[in-house]
C-alpha cells in the first residue's frame, strides 16, 4: 500500500478570547458562534509569523460535533501577508463534548480535531501556497488551538 506523500508546513497555535464569544443561537444546522481569535503564531521550516485578530465561525450540531469555520492573516517574519481559511470539525467520545461546552479540558484521546485549509498570497516568495492542499490535526489548550499543518503531495 502506497502512503499519502506528506511534509510538515507549520504549527499553528492560535490565542482566542473565549469570554468574548458572540452567541448568535439556533440556526437550522445547530447552535452558531463567533469566537475572535485575537492572535497566535506560526511556526515551521517553510512557514512562519504571527497570527494577526480574525474570526472563528463555529456551529455546535445536534449531534454534539463542533464545526469550525475560520479566516485569518498570517504575517511572516520576512514580511509576507498571507490568508488562510479552514474547515473542520471536532468530534469527541462519549460525553466529551458536552463536557468541552461546559469549558472543561479533555484529554487527548477523548476527541479529534481535523482541518483542511486553503491558503492566499500574492507575494511570490510563498505563491507556492496558493496551490498548497493542506490538512492538520489539532489539540485544545486552555489558550485556543494548536493545529499541526501538513502539505500533502509534492
Amino acid at each position: 500500500m502506497d502512503m499519502l506523500a506528506h511534509r510538515h508546513l507549520t504549527t499553528l497555535a492560535l490565542d482566542v478570547d473565549f469570554a468574548a464569544v458572540v452567541p448568535i443561537g439556533a440556526i437550522p444546522a445547530g447552535h452558531r458562534g463567533i469566537a475572535p481569535v485575537t492572535g497566535g503564531r506560526c511556526t515551521g521550516e517553510r512557514l512562519s509569523g504571527t497570527v494577526l485578530p480574525g474570526h472563528d465561525w463555529f456551529v455546535t450540531r445536534a449531534d454534539g460535533v463542533l464545526v469550525i469555520d475560520v479566516r485569518l492573516t498570517l504575517k511572516t517574519g520576512d514580511g509576507a501577508t498571507i490568508y488562510i481559511a479552514y474547515t473542520g470539525r471536532m468530534v469527541g467520545r462519549g460525553d466529551a463534548m458536552a463536557r468541552f461546552r461546559k469549558g472543561e479540558r479533555l484529554a487527548a484521546e477523548d476527541y479529534s480535531l481535523i482541518i483542511v485549509a486553503k491558503f492566499e498570497c500574492g507575494d511570490p516568495r510563498y505563491a507556492w501556497l496558493n496551490d498548497a492542499i493542506v490538512v492538520g490535526t489539532g489539540a485544545q489548550t486552555v489558550t485556543g488551538p494548536i493545529y499541526t499543518l501538513f502539505e500533502i503531495g509534492r
